[in-house]
């Protein structure tokens, strides 16, 4: 398209739809490839720039079509490692419920490129104002896709490829979805700037220069050092997959011996893993005597984790236990729909009995605090997915936590992408909160972050051991975790009201 022509008509496509298809495909694979295990953070920037130009003059039938092609595409190249052990049904479902949610959530945006330049042709308002709303829409989306249904799935937001990159520490300013709108931004306001080409001053090359200095020269936000705590996570590398072997008490058997090194060590706090208790304690004596063993023998509280029922319910529970008790518990805020819990059970079962009829426990949201008290303390927990829902980890932090301890159980994706996409949030859940991480799986990857990102030490998967480090304690509200819910809320709702009154003024333009 000539020159003439895009300053003449700029809510036109750049590509035919064919292109536009290709060009959404090549962007899912290459967001895809971003993530680990690949980890090429750096292509998520093209990613985002082929799937913008997809979008530019489409209508709405044919952006639903680029944004499915794009969204399944991308999803299930993502989540394949659903398929593991339960088979192809679950990862399609997954991948086309979520695919299908971001195309929906997508159209928002070939609705700004169609509009705001109409609204506000002049080079500043498709320099600026049209990338800024643009960027704010895909946050939008992202918040969209993981807040519904059934809590949503934030698996996929673009600020999650940096946990490696020199980006990263945006988020202790910004938050995730922070990084994604400025990720975007640049990204947006530089497909305009090819798109006008001539005639453009000098001075409008300062907002794609300024948007690389944020991103690449951003320090982290200062938290303050209060100390330390010599805590120990055990990777027992036991039969904690959902079709796993077991006999009884086999994957607590797996923990003591990982653990059992230990004994005579300096340890304040000792962790265990997700799923690190074959039972519920408090109703199996017998492992109660077990973990009053091991807590005796190593001169520590132990945080474990199992499942549990009370009062007629079932929770994912993380307790910390000391002489012969519970001192505090905690338990899982988001369950897992279809993993954990079975969502309208009764229509679901009708479609696939076989694998709804696997899933017989339905857990209870939990709703009590996510920080225990560790002789003095503050000990802020996540449980497996909980890591990357925000409100679990930043009111963990507001609360007071002062180190994160992360329990996991990646059994159920041994040998796939997953145990390292879910370490990736717990590294970026580091930076963004200032706090050291303790990251440990039943079966691996398992890590000591520090606040920065950095690991301190690690175990590699399908590996039996203990990590025993001096971990850095840290005091102070980093402000990706005070502004970082506002600045979600100003992006959703103030993408949507720039896009309704682009609408209108382009109407009475």
């Amino acid at each position: 398209m000539s020159d003439s022509r895009a300053s003449a008509d700029p809510a036109r496509p750049i590509l035919p739809l064919w292109a536009a298809l290709v060009s959404a495909a090549l962007a899912a694979l290459l967001l895809d490839l971003a993530y680990p295990d690949a980890g090429v953070w750096v292509l998520a920037f093209p990613a985002t720039a082929l799937l913008l130009l997809a979008f530019v003059g489409r209508r709405v039938g044919a952006a639903l079509l680029v944004g499915a092609v794009f969204g399944i595409l991308f999803f299930g190249l993502l989540v394949s490692w659903t398929s593991r052990y339960l088979g192809p049904v679950p990862w399609m479902a997954l991948s086309v419920v979520e695919g299908g949610l971001t195309a929906l959530g997508l159209i928002p945006i070939t609705l700004a490129y169609r509009w705001l330049p109409r609204a506000l042709p002049g080079r500043w308002g498709r320099v600026v104002v049209l990338p800024v709303v643009v960027a704010a829409l895909w946050v939008g989306r992202e918040l969209f896709v993981g807040s519904w249904p059934y809590g949503g799935f934030p698996w996929a937001r673009l600020g999650m490829t940096q946990a490696e990159s020199p980006l990263a520490s945006v988020t202790s300013w910004l938050g995730v979805s922070g990084l994604s709108f400025a990720m975007v931004l640049l990204v947006a306001v530089l497909i305009e700037l090819v798109r006008l080409r001539r005639g453009l001053p000098r001075i409008t090359l300062l907002v794609p220069a300024g948007l690389v200095l944020v991103l690449f020269l951003t320090p982290l936000f200062p938290t303050s050092a209060s100390g330390s705590m010599r805590i120990a996570a055990v990777q027992g590398n036991g039969p904690t997959g959902y079709f796993d072997e077991r006999t009884p008490f086999s994957v607590v058997d797996a923990q003591t011996a990982a653990t059992e090194p230990l004994y005579g060590e300096d340890v304040d706090l000792l962790v265990w893993p997700e799923g690190s208790l074959d039972y519920d304690p408090f109703q199996t004596p017998d492992l109660a005597r077990r973990m009053s063993l091991v807590s005796t023998r190593i001169d520590a509280p132990l945080l474990a984790n199992a499942a549990t029922g009370r009062n007629e319910r079932y929770f994912n529970t993380s307790m910390l236990w000391r002489d012969g008790a519970a001192e505090a518990i905690h338990d899982k805020r988001h369950p897992v729909p279809f993993g954990e819990y079975v969502p309208d059970r009764p229509f679901f079962n009708a479609l696939a009995p076989d694998l709804i009829g696997l899933i017989q426990r339905e857990y209870t949201p939990g709703i009590n605090s996510s920080v225990i008290d560790v002789d003095g303390v503050q000990v802020g927990l996540a449980i497996c997915f909980d890591v990357i829902y925000d409100d679990v980890v930043d009111q963990g932090v507001r609360d007071g936590a002062e180190v994160l301890v992360f329990q996991t159980n990646n059994a159920d994706f041994r040998g796939t992408d997953e145990n390292l996409q879910q370490l990736a949030f717990a590294r970026m859940r580091a930076i963004e909160t200032g706090r050291s991480v303790v990251n440990v799986s039943t079966v691996g990857t398992s890590q000591i972050i520090r606040h920065d990102g950095t690991t301190v030490s690690s175990l590699d998967a399908d590996e039996a051991g203990a990590l025993l480090e001096d971990v850095e304690l840290r005091s102070g509200l980093t402000a990706g975790v005070v502004l970082g819910p506002w600045i979600q809320q100003l992006l959703l709702w103030g993408g949507l009201g720039a896009l309704i009154l682009g609408w209108w003024r382009a109407r009475r333009r």
